[in-house]
């Protein structure tokens, strides 16, 4: 099972940005597609970006594409998630996952089965 941990969260004024990072123990990190997540206070998690294992292919949510960035670095057995133009409807706590062995991306958490502990994320207005 591979371990996840997530970090770079933190407060930060709305239009300002973030970079988290999503660090895997994995060694054979390359096998797994990975998205990232988030939950805001009362609200249901929701999908936010995806990565394939190779990191070409990317998927967004629509209410942030054009602002965030994913990507992943498999040498370095870590996965980002660039965050601009930030709103206050970003703020939650921000989760990585990942999906072993599973071709493409994938926006349904359904398809994840380890999950990190999450870091919160607070913009405000």
């Amino acid at each position: 099972q591979v371990q996840l941990v997530e970090s770079g969260g933190g407060l930060v004024q709305a239009g300002g940005s973030l970079m988290l990072s999503c660090a895997y123990s994995r060694r054979h990190s390359e096998r797994y597609a990975m998205g990232w997540f988030r939950q805001a206070p009362l609200k249901e998690r929701e999908f936010v970006a995806a990565t394939d294992w190779s990191g070409h292919d990317t998927l967004y949510a629509e209410s942030v594409k054009g602002r965030f960035t994913v990507s992943r670095d498999n040498t370095k057995r870590t996965m980002y998630l660039r965050m601009i133009s930030l709103k206050s409807e970003d703020t939650a706590v921000y989760y990585c996952a990942s999906a072993y062995g599973k071709l493409g991306v994938f926006w349904n958490a359904s398809q994840y089965e380890n999950w990190g502990q999450g870091t919160q994320v607070t913009v405000s207005s």
